[in-house]
């Protein structure tokens, strides 16, 4: 993906989208990349397209969903860091979902069941919804880089822009319940104590950290 971190700073959470259908050349292009990070992470990411019923629901209703006829199941195998590796990787989608001109939410359930195809030794962890919006989505209030982790006027550049990226992630309600801290390069993230989706928010964070720092700059720890 090109100027990621651009993608990262335009692309907000959207609820409202225009009855506009998503072209054949770009479903094909958003399939084949989730085949492709389906294959890197072990999981079963499905874009259903043209199902109105899933946002349909009064929980959707509640969530103020509008025209969501489309959206990603992020689906994997039962596993202790299927959270994590659902909110790293289903970011990754929404970022590419991002840079072909489309618009998404994380929903966690304010929405009805989903057409996904789901195995006896899978889950569905989260839903995202897709689509045009009405509008391009609201810029969110964001903690201090020094908040959430620890960061110094003397921390590598590479650490610096890995926080800030984290900052533009989207997280459960805007929580922003995460830490991120240095020791020598190596890095560990960690997720709140208490909170809602706060392993797929760890998931999201990392993806935007990773993106932004760049992997050959440092370890995960």
């Amino acid at each position: 993906m090109e100027n990621v971190l651009e993608l990262m700073k335009s692309r907000h959470s959207v609820r409202q989208y225009l009855d506009k259908k998503i072209p054949d050349e770009i479903r094909k292009e958003l399939d084949r990349y989730t085949q492709k990070l389906n294959l890197d992470a072990g999981l079963n990411m499905q874009i259903i397209y043209d199902e109105p019923e899933c946002f349909s629901t009064r929980m959707a209703h509640y969530g103020k969903f509008v025209n969501c006829t489309n959206y990603i199941a992020v689906v994997g195998k039962k596993s202790p860091d299927l959270n994590e590796r659902a909110g790293f990787y289903g970011e990754l989608l929404v970022l590419k979902a991002q840079e072909v001109g489309l618009n998404t939410c994380w929903v966690a359930l304010t929405h009805g069941k989903s057409k996904a195809k789901i195995g006896e030794d899978e889950t569905e962890v989260i839903i995202i919804a897709l689509g045009y919006g009405k509008t391009q989505g609201n810029e969110r209030k964001s903690k201090e880089p020094e908040s959430v982790s620890n960061l110094t006027p003397d921390s590598p550049e590479w650490f610096q822009k890995g926080v800030a990226a984290a900052l533009l992630a989207p997280t459960a309600v805007n929580q922003q319940k995460f830490k991120f801290l240095l020791n020598g390069n190596k890095v560990s993230a960690k997720a709140g104590l208490v909170g809602s989706c706060l392993k797929i928010d760890l998931g999201i964070v990392k993806c935007h950290f990773e993106l932004a720092a760049g992997k050959e700059n440092f370890v995960w720890a």
